[in-house]
């Protein structure tokens, strides 16, 4: 079984798995370290041949002792209750892209390090701004309308919050654009709420209603109320920190006018 390294955000992760298919994807999505890791922060075994073709986005949290367990129709993680050393089942290789995403989460949420934010994000005179929303409300369309600028990311964003400063890491969980595998980083600079219109505008929100309308965006599967608050936690960092807004944009790159 072959070893693969690979950087996320700033954890060292180890991968083994018989599968070339499997292989190939981690591959072409992660930035892939030659040398074994002296010790990894996560450690994980992915296997091919479970349950069946993606159904929907539910997912069943089970807690035995020490072990957890994520099971969706189309992959499972069994993972220690520090999610430090993982075995996970896929279906597919969309099976096991949304069950990285979801391991990645959850370790970042339980050692406190940041949270995965549903949205995309560009560079700017090498500072971060997120565009968030709810399902249709024109992420991947911001990003593609921010264009030539960089893209950290498209679909899930990683963010390591720290009392007083929140960094962007180049994120592989991609929904249609390629990570650039540079492991790249920025400081956030703003959090962009979307709703399309027919005029371009920007409201800043309160620190308590952005809390709550972000709250939904976090890639999250709750199983316990301590690691619930853990996330809220973080929330509260994030809006302490950095500025959230309403965002009603047309479909043009103009929105761009009011955040530079």
């Amino acid at each position: 079984m072959e070893l693969l390294y690979t950087k996320v955000g700033t954890h060292e992760i180890e991968i083994s798995t018989e599968s070339k298919d499997f292989k190939d994807f981690i591959q072409r999505n992660f930035s892939i370290f030659r040398g074994k890791t002296s010790d990894p922060d996560l450690k994980i075994i992915i296997k091919k041949g479970f349950g069946k073709p993606f159904v929907n986005y539910q997912v069943e949290v089970s807690k035995h002792e020490e072990k957890i367990n994520f099971q969706r129709s189309d992959y499972l993680i069994e993972t220690g209750s520090d999610y430090r050393y993982s075995v996970i089942y896929a279906h597919n290789e969309f099976a096991l892209k949304h069950a990285i995403t979801n391991l990645y989460s959850s370790f970042i949420v339980y050692h406190n390090w940041g949270l995965l934010i549903h949205s995309s994000c560009a560079l700017e005179n090498r500072k971060a701004h997120i565009f968030s929303g709810q399902s249709g409300a024109g992420k991947s369309t911001a990003a593609k309308l921010s264009a030539p600028r960089e893209l950290l990311s498209d679909e899930a964003t990683i963010l390591k919050i720290d009392d007083g400063k929140v960094t962007v890491f180049d994120s592989p969980f991609r929904s249609e654009l390629q990570a650039t595998g540079t492991n790249k980083s920025a400081p956030l600079a703003s959090i962009q709420l979307l709703h399309q219109a027919l005029h371009n505008n920007r409201t800043n929100l309160k620190k308590s209603d952005a809390l709550i309308k972000l709250l939904d965006k976090v890639f999250y599967w709750a199983h316990s109320p301590e690691e619930t608050k853990q996330v809220i936690k973080l929330l509260n960092k994030l809006v302490e920190t950095v500025p959230v807004y309403d965002l009603h944009f047309q479909k043009n790159n103009r929105f761009w006018e009011l955040i530079s």
